[in-house]
């Protein structure tokens, strides 16, 4: 892969909910984004910031319509436009939710139908290369099953472990059944990056565990074999030596590039009482990313940042700086990626509450004009990008 990957989003998470009346709903970011009516001046803004890669994806929950059944329509209608306007889409196959006829991350049936899934899309659009599986496994089992926020909305660590194997497993599978369509295919895997700092040396223990078990969607994925704290937490919580071993047998981690969100809240405070709170950045996506990367040899790619504004440009050039820094210091980094196109909506609840509050995240607002990062990513996208091109991986002089 030659082209550095300057990339945006269409945020397409779709959960479900609870509602304070008790009513389930489902959150579909593409709606209240107005993406449904406006994809295609979506696209437009796309090519105008001088972007060619879109993480992109079908909503899941409408297009996989039963066991074998499948609405493509709209599937057809975008992949087919962004075909045209040469827009290479980085596929974001489920994003935070399943339809309803599966249930939930805690169906021990959804691998298997999402593998089945994954190998129909591959087949309808066999010319596709780079699959982003599952999102942030991590998030998705962690605000499903630990927090209890979305589509399970259960708070137990047996419920985690249950979501994030079942996650896991259909990850893989679908990684096998695109390879049989296409065997040159490129899983970039959008995971959360995190770290836990100790607010007193009490806290160290938890920590500790904590630092451990933000890698397990990757582990597992990936086949990376555990310590044993964690894999007696695995255990103890329901998943077997079978399951265990099944990912050691299965990774294809050949075709993968690690893809490393990161956010202002990705970085949490333990404290004595044993609670959790938003650190801010005390590390920085540099010092983090190298932790995954040491850990797991992988081509890397910052899959997603953001920012509020009027903070966004200041944090663009800041995580900028960090991914150059990163690629300098000789870790292969593919790609560049501010999350989202298109302002997002409840994000700043993390989904958990339907209030249509807007959040001034996007390249774009609501009215499709252009914000300031906007402006500042098409800048830097045209400064950049023969640069990043052609500095590839060879000599590199460090002037520090």
């Amino acid at each position: 892969m030659n082209q550095f990957m300057f990339a945006t989003g269409i945020e397409n998470s779709y959960p479900n909910i609870i509602l304070p009346d008790g009513k389930v709903k489902r959150v579909d970011e593409m709606e209240k984004s107005f993406h449904y009516q406006y994809w295609e001046e979506d696209f437009r803004l796309v090519k105008e910031t001088g972007i060619d890669y879109l993480r992109y994806g079908p909503p899941l929950f409408s297009t996989h319509v039963g066991p074998g059944q499948y609405h493509w329509d709209f599937t057809d209608e975008t992949f087919r436009k962004m075909e045209e306007m040469k827009i290479i889409p980085l596929v974001d196959l489920c994003h935070f939710g399943v339809p309803d006829w599966l249930g939930n991350f805690q169906n021990p049936d959804f691998p298997h139908y999402f593998a089945e899934y994954a190998r129909a899309f591959a087949q309808r659009f066999p010319n596709l290369q780079y699959y982003t599986p599952i999102n942030e496994i991590f998030i998705a089992a962690t605000f499903s099953a630990q927090y209890g926020w979305w589509n399970e909305c259960l708070s137990s660590d047996r419920a985690f472990v249950t979501a994030l194997k079942n996650l896991c497993k259909a990850n893989v599978m679908a990684m096998h059944e695109i390879l049989k369509i296409r065997p040159d295919a490129v899983f970039i895997q959008s995971e959360s990056s995190e770290y836990f700092h100790a607010e007193d040396p009490s806290c160290t223990p938890l920590a500790n565990f904590l630092n451990q078990k933000r890698f397990l969607s990757l582990d597992l994925t990936y086949g990376y074999p555990i310590r044993a704290v964690m894999y007696e937490y695995l255990l103890d919580n329901g998943m077997t030596r079978e399951e265990y071993h099944w990912f050691l047998q299965n990774q294809v981690k050949a075709h993968c590039i690690m893809g490393n969100d990161y956010y202002f809240t990705n970085e949490h405070m333990v404290h004595p009482n044993g609670s959790t709170s938003a650190s801010g950045e005390i590390f920085g996506y540099y010092v983090i990313t190298t932790q995954y990367y040491r850990r797991y040899r992988l081509p890397v790619m910052h899959t997603e940042t953001n920012m509020i504004e009027p903070n966004s440009v200041n944090w663009l050039r800041k995580e900028w700086a960090n991914a150059k820094r990163l690629r300098r210091d000789g870790i292969p980094l593919m790609g560049f990626t501010w999350y989202s196109l298109i302002d997002q909506v409840d994000w700043d609840s993390a989904l958990r509450f339907d209030d249509g509050r807007i959040n001034a995240l996007g390249l774009y607002d609501m009215n499709r004009q252009i914000r300031p990062v906007g402006e500042a990513y098409k800048e830097l996208i045209k400064q950049w990008k023969g640069v990043m091109e052609e500095e590839k991986f060879g000599l590199h002089f460090n002037y520090y």
